[in-house]
């Protein structure tokens, strides 16, 4: 028999969840209709982190850092770098514009500029000074860069009362994403050990940044020394500390722990600090002293922090990926994420701040590594390749030096000479193309004039395209095999970057916090989709030259 329920006890219930239905939307949309947002956004670029690095090290890291991204957060974990080649500035350029070189202009860490045959370093601007060092380090800033960055779409859309600040070990990993109208990027010395700036942001660095240098943090933390942070004998992930794919410090016989950092400091300086896990520590430092002193996360309305963590690049290119020296740099990673977001949570709030992490590339395994254990791979002789090139093409053309460079795996015609004496420049690309097919380990080469016709497949065809700036990038593109890359040795230590390939272009996305939701994705998603995606939860514009969308199973 149905039981009978009085007609007032149904119309409480039915009052009780209407009013808890305003109740609940005046929460997330604010008594006066205020639009919701975080009041901090954090996004933290980990250089030449592979995407496997999140799991081939998981069972070691403790709860409260990657693994809080994981359980917490949004992983997509299939995401791909769109274009080649795959370097620092235009990964971290590209995570920021949610564009691509042939639109966004950065076309590699140096480029050269077509019309003058000049090489141009991605941040360099000799219109600026360096403020707070003597040093030229400092005349740097984002003129090089042609589309705007999500942190200038939050700037616009909060007419400026946003604060945006950069830091980064790397003057290119803080100028970048803190975009063209930051109110500071902040970069590492090597020559005084201090953090920087120019003045293209200020004139004088403010009082927080000067008492901040004058901790010698560098200082204390290299005299600290670099031991394993456990047992040796735990680091089962890892290669044999002595081995001969690593490269060896300066102070040392062998590539082995401890490393003795403060011999180190003294004999190269502060600059030393790059390549030892202390580079990240220092930049968790800096980027706290920024969220305290400037009040990030504070105000009415959403401030963001781009921090770029650059010494796991110094570390991976010097001792690869199979290094203990590698996987003890992310543990203790893991440990400086999770003592970062226990800061923020008490500084700014526990679930009112965003933050996403990736990388701007990976990186290869060592080719000897590689041989040694049977699998194909090679060192590219790009110097030697590109001398034996100009000979033939004076051989046949009677000019020099008719190819510049071969910079990022790109022929650079000599447009100027070519001009100048009259010469066939179709013949000229067609003859370098022959020679530079021929050479051991090219899988393609590519005239970026008929690329949309070579006999490659799509999805690299695409990545050439969105990489090729046509005033900034070579005329010719080479694709090597799978796990070669150029070195000046036939044997070369520690690893290198900037290919198609895996290894390289898969990078690790996750975003956690406010308008967060908590899963994942396997399906394809792309370095352009990190812009979109946090404009999005945001509720502002993306970036003008941005090609990506909006990773929606991720948004709140």
């Amino acid at each position: 028999m149905r039981k009978y329920v009085p007609y007032s006890f149904v119309a409480i219930a039915v009052a009780l969840i209407l009013f808890s239905s305003v109740s609940f939307a005046q929460n997330n949309n604010g008594d006066s209709g205020k639009l919701p947002r975080p009041k901090l956004v954090v996004g933290i670029v980990v250089d030449q982190m592979r995407w496997d690095y999140l799991y081939r090290y998981y069972d070691r890291y403790g709860s409260d850092g990657f693994k809080r991204m994981i359980n917490q957060g949004f992983s997509a974990d299939n995401t791909n770098i769109d274009y080649v080649p795959t370097v620092t500035a235009i990964g971290h350029t590209t995570i920021y514009t949610g564009s691509v070189p042939s639109i966004h202009g950065i076309a590699g860490n140096d480029f050269i500029i077509n019309a003058t045959g000049e090489t141009m370093y991605c941040t360099e601007d000799s219109t600026v000074s360096t403020v707070g060092s003597t040093s030229n380090a400092g005349e740097m800033s984002p003129r090089n860069l042609l589309a705007s960055t999500i942190t200038d779409e939050l700037k616009l859309a909060t007419n400026f009362r946003s604060k945006v600040i950069g830091v980064a070990i790397k003057d290119r990993g803080s100028i970048l994403p803190a975009g063209h109208a930051a109110d500071a990027a902040y970069w590492f010395d090597g020559e005084t050990g201090n953090f920087i700036t120019s003045t293209y942001y200020m004139d004088k660095l403010p009082s927080w940044v000067d008492g901040f240098n004058k901790q010698k943090l560098v200082e204390k933390y290299l005299n600290q020394g670099w031991e394993t942070l456990y047992p040796i004998s735990s680091y089962i992930q890892s290669s044999a500390d002595d081995n001969r794919y690593e490269g060896k410090f300066s102070v040392s016989e062998k590539p082995v722990f401890p490393v003795n950092t403060a011999e180190l400091y003294k004999k190269s300086g502060a600059g030393a600090i790059r390549t030892s896990p202390y580079g990240n520590t220092l930049s968790f430092d800096m980027a706290k002293a920024a969220v305290e002193n400037e009040k990030l996360g504070q105000g009415v309305v959403t401030d963001f922090l781009a921090l770029s963590l650059s010494s796991t690049d110094y570390v991976g290119h010097q001792f690869g990926p199979n290094a203990i020296e590698v996987e003890d740099t992310y543990l203790r990673l893991d440990k400086e994420l999770a003592s970062f977001f226990k800061y923020l949570d008490e500084k700014v709030g526990a679930g009112e701040y965003t933050v996403f992490l990736s990388a701007d590339h990976g990186g290869a395994h060592n080719v000897s590594f590689l041989k040694d254990n049977n699998i194909p791979a090679g060192a590219w002789g790009s110097g030697k390749i590109l001398t034996e090139l100009n000979k033939v093409l004076q051989a046949k053309f009677g000019e020099e030096k008719l190819i510049i460079s071969l910079l990022n795996y790109q022929g650079h015609l000599n447009y100027k000479v070519i001009e100048e004496k009259g010469l066939d420049m179709e013949a000229i690309k067609l003859a370098a193309i022959d020679f530079l097919r021929k050479q051991e380990g090219v899988t393609y080469v590519v005239d970026m004039d008929k690329v949309q016709t070579a006999s490659i497949p799509k999805v690299i065809r695409e990545r050439i395209i969105n990489g090729y700036n046509y005033d900034r990038s070579g005329n010719i593109q080479v694709i090597l095999d799978p796990a070669w890359y150029s070195s000046g040795s036939a044997n070369p230590t520690g690893t290198s970057h900037s290919a198609w390939n895996p290894y390289d272009a898969h990078i690790p996305l996750i975003f956690m916090g406010w308008g967060v939701n908590h899963g994942k994705t396997d399906r394809p998603t792309h370095m352009t989709d990190i812009a979109a995606t946090i404009a999005a939860i945001l509720k502002i514009q993306q970036p003008n030259g941005s090609i990506g969308i909006p990773i929606s199973e991720a948004i709140k």
